[in-house]
């Protein structure tokens, strides 16, 4: 709101739209400065004077209805009466429409997320494509964009043949209904071990896959029940992440679409032999050729990426298709896109592979192949577990206790992925993520329980209504300084929003809702709410109350609850 009062001021003297105006204002580096800064270094060759000059005509001219300038060398620092401007921020806090953005106009975006590995545990290392793909979700709407969720199932592939193989060899059908997950997970880790002494087990892994694509009753079988199992413990995970999806379909979803891909790269003239598979150069792009049937005649992943592809487009009717996968998978969305377009589809270059880094857990880097694999469900149990411990020493007397250790436990795993910049590498330390105190979800969330504590008692003694009539005629500022920083970081959060959604990173509002709860917790410290003044106490109470509001709105937008009491 400040840098759009003080930049409709500033563009009759500059001879810049507003817009632009708007785009080159600062938030000074010291809040004792002013409240926001423009800088005039790129007015010096239109007017025909020095910056420092510029920017003391501007600070003159600039005097009066609330606003202060000074000239600090080629800046002009602008300050807003607090007791102006208050009551208007607060009014701007509590609309409707606050926050809401057009970035999108209702174009519809397709995320592609979480996507686990059937008769694979659902392990640590798929939380960051989960968590954050959801909140892209919730991020892209709040933009206005429509967001249709899809959990794209490792479902099908030469992995099947090596399970069934592993199966077949060393595996039972008592063992396998006892604990599904685990125990594919052992044969899985066993092919592998073995594999290294008997080269024979690929050529069976790949001769159970051909059957598995030709319909082979046995194949069909042991597949569906891997799916079966799969999903119930994937289900589960997803309900304490507080994750749904539009769509759950699997790579198996488009096998009878993948021989319409490859009759379209031949009719094009794009496919080639090579060593007896199929593949689409690249040498233009300075890519290795795709590969699209391999020598055997089964397909391969990226055959089926171009099937989703075309049909997330021409059915979904995504106007932009998003991917929240690996960093390590970059190679492979540039060869899947670069044939899409190669194909003549324009809309190839809505496509974007959104990358994130690797997840380690406390040093350890995941590898299912070898069963280094740290089930998630494990990790949010102990998780919990931590929480209720700290809760109970802090509040023994709280209802549900279990309840509300739950969503701080859940929510601080989640928290503390996404607090991070999505391209980092994350080593995750589950002791960090739990605490109650530094940039952590427990802090916020603390934070917004003890927010409503305040509201409750203010709500026993009872305040008068805010109003700009009340403030004028009150004796005193309304806003102290730290109340005052606290509310301008409240009317910044489409901002921030913004800068989210453009960069697709859920990190910036995660840090954002950081710095909102220290805000609060300094001016609780530092600014007297129940024996204040009538009037100041109601612009304190409302205050405490919007950014109450902002911070439960911002947790939910990340996937983490919020309590009202802990």
């Amino acid at each position: 709101m400040l840098m759009k009062q003080a930049a409709a001021r500033l563009a009759p003297l500059t001879g810049l739209a507003q817009e632009d105006v708007l785009k080159l204002m600062e938030v000074p580096p010291q809040e004792a400065m002013g409240d926001v800064a423009f800088p005039c270094f790129i007015l010096a060759k239109t007017l025909k004077k020095a910056p420092a000059i510029i920017a003391s005509d501007f600070a003159v001219a600039l005097q009066g209805e609330g606003l202060h300038a000074e000239a600090a060398g080629p800046y002009v620092n602008i300050r807003f009466d607090r007791d102006v401007y208050a009551a208007q921020m607060l009014e701007e806090l509590g609309s409707e429409t606050f926050g809401k953005l057009q970035l999108g106009q209702g174009k519809r975006v397709v995320i592609d997320m979480s996507s686990p590995n059937i008769a694979k545990p659902f392990g640590i290392g798929h939380l960051r494509s989960t968590v954050i793909g959801a909140a892209l979700y919730r991020l892209y709407n709040e933009a206005g964009y429509t967001s249709v969720s899809v959990n794209h199932l490792g479902d099908w592939g030469t992995q099947f043949g090596k399970q069934i193989a592993a199966y077949k060899r060393w595996g039972s059908e008592e063992a396998l209904q006892a604990d599904p997950i685990r125990n594919s997970l052992e044969l899985y880790v066993r092919f592998h071990d073995e594999a290294e002494q008997d080269p024979t087990l690929e050529i069976e892994a790949r001769d159970w896959f051909r059957k598995l694509e030709q319909g082979d009753e046995e194949a069909q079988r042991l597949w569906s029940f891997f799916v079966k199992v799969s999903m119930q413990e994937f289900n589960r995970m997803y309900e304490r992440l507080n994750v749904t999806f539009d769509h759950t379909l699997g790579e198996s979803f488009y096998n009878d679409k993948m021989g319409a891909v490859v009759e379209e790269l031949q009719a094009k003239g794009l496919l080639e032999e090579s060593d007896g598979a199929l593949v689409v150069r690249l040498d233009e792009e300075n890519m290795p050729p795709c590969l699209i049937i391999k020598k055997d005649g089964t397909t391969i992943y990226p055959t089926r990426d171009l099937a989703t592809a075309i049909y997330r487009h021409d059915v979904m009717q995504a106007d932009r298709l998003v991917y929240v996968v690996g960093g390590e998978q970059k190679l492979h969305f540039n060869q899947v896109f670069t044939v899409l377009s190669k194909m003549g589809h324009e809309w190839a270059a809505k496509c974007e592979h959104i990358p994130f880094g690797l997840m380690r857990f406390e040093g350890r880097k995941m590898s299912t192949r070898r069963g280094k694999v740290i089930f998630l469900q494990e990790v949010l149990d102990e998780a919990a577990a931590r929480a209720l411990q700290i809760i109970q020493e802090k509040n023994p007397n709280l209802e549900h206790p279990e309840q509300v250790a739950e969503a701080v436990g859940v929510g601080a795993v989640v928290f503390g992925d996404l607090r991070n910049n999505r391209l980092n590498d994350v080593d995750f330390s589950l002791e960090d993520a739990v605490s109650f105190e530094g940039e952590t979800g427990p802090y916020v969330q603390y934070t917004h329980a003890r927010i409503q504590s305040v509201l409750a008692k203010a709500a026993e003694t009872g305040t008068q209504d805010f109003s700009q009539e009340g403030a004028e005629n009150s004796s005193g500022a309304i806003a102290g300084d730290t109340s005052w920083s606290l509310l301008k970081l409240l009317c910044d959060y489409p901002a921030y929003l913004e800068k989210a959604v453009l960069r697709s990173e859920p990190s910036v509002i995660a840090k954002y809702t950081i710095d909102v709860a220290q805000a609060f917790n300094r001016f609780y410290h530092a600014e007297r709410i129940a024996d204040a003044a009538p009037h100041v106490k109601s612009f304190r109470v409302k205050l405490a109350k919007y950014t109450a509001k902002r911070l439960a709105y911002n947790l939910s937008l990340l996937g983490v609850q919020a309590p009202e009491r802990m």
